[in-house]
């Protein structure tokens, strides 16, 4: 039917859901709860007293017959009666949504962005890769100050993330103490419900300290009320990009924007006002670093993996456990 003709008021008619329903199951091969959800929608459209559908009547004059799914009959009956229309299709909905219900299936696997990692001998060696092709496009600092900041904390961010298996709160509320300070008093970071990245004299090497009260499952008997406590192994020069990130890169990046002390801080702009970052910011952070530097593109030769799709931090808690389960075959360890 020509374009102009289209109207909200086709969707009174069952037969054009059950077109487009349908359509979509042979499309996919199966229903989802994508299908139930837009039903639901529709019986909001129709119900009595609130529903848009039911109070907007004047589409009804807008109707034109569609060869095979709507006829001139039906439009005439729909004119002669509008509230009688969205009570048939509401009946209609209501059931059509408990039949899909019943069949429908989870489509989206929360694993696919990241089955080559997976699937690999060693998932994190593999998710390796990926830091290893940020510091080999990484440009000259002193060319491109902000690019190379970027990418140092691209690096930071995936290679932390590999080490800690932290939730992504965890992650991007995480301190930082530079060589030399104070740290963070611990009852201060109980109080914060946050962690620290700070020197240790005593161990001689970068380290996590984050109270028990700052993870989601702080009465695990994992934890058993005291602190979780890591110092970062020296592999891959991290401790030297750490070095590197904090006395000159974090700077570049915070510009004119209010210090959060968070270790992890966004790219400021000419008007920012705070480099924090929240959940949204830092999840497409990551899923920046991995578009950029985990996707291979076959025809720049760039990026590290074949087949890898774009996810958030969520996805290295999964790539964490597969590798403990493919080392040690414990799912306890795993969980």
């Amino acid at each position: 039917m020509p374009l102009a003709s289209l109207t909200f008021g086709l969707l009174v008619f069952p037969a054009v859901w059950d077109w487009y329903v349908q359509w979509r199951e042979r499309r996919r091969g199966f229903y989802t709860k994508w299908e139930v959800d837009m039903l639901s929608v529709a019986l909001a459209l129709t119900r009595k007293e609130t529903g848009w559908l039911r109070q907007t009547p004047t589409l009804a004059p807008r109707l034109q017959p569609i060869e095979g799914l709507v006829t001139a009959e039906d439009i005439e009956r729909v004119g002669a009666d509008w509230p009688a229309a969205c009570d048939d299709f509401h009946k209609y909905a209501l059931a059509r949504v408990k039949e899909i219900e019943r069949i429908a299936r989870v489509h989206r696997d929360p694993f696919e962005p990241i089955m080559p990692i997976l699937e690999a001998e060693s998932p994190v060696g593999e998710y390796r890769k990926i830091t290893e092709e940020i510091l080999r496009l990484m440009p000259d600092h002193r060319r491109y100050p902000k690019a190379a900041a970027e990418s140092v904390r691209a690096f930071l961010m995936l290679r932390l993330g590999l080490h800690l298996g932290l939730r992504q709160k965890n992650l991007r509320q995480l301190l930082v103490s530079p060589r030399g300070s104070a740290p963070t008093p611990e009852r201060r970071l109980e109080d914060m419900k946050c962690g620290e990245l700070r020197w240790s004299e005593r161990q001689n090497g970068w380290e996590v300290l984050m109270p028990s009260v700052a993870f989601k499952n702080a009465s695990s008997s994992f934890f058993g009320g005291k602190p979780f406590r890591l110092i970062l192994p020296q592999l891959g020069d991290l401790y030297r990009y750490i070095d590197d990130y904090i006395e000159r890169h974090r700077g570049i990046l915070l510009g004119p924007a209010t210090d959060p002390r968070t270790f992890f801080v966004k790219t400021a702009k000419a008007t920012s006002t705070n480099a924090a970052y929240d959940q949204t910011t830092f999840y497409e952070a990551w899923r920046w670093a991995i578009q950029r530097y985990g996707i291979f593109n076959p025809y720049t030769g760039r990026g590290a993996i074949k087949g890898l799709l774009p996810h958030g931090p969520h996805n290295i808690r999964d790539v964490l456990a597969t590798h403990i389960l493919k080392r040690t075959g414990s799912y306890e360890q795993a969980t």
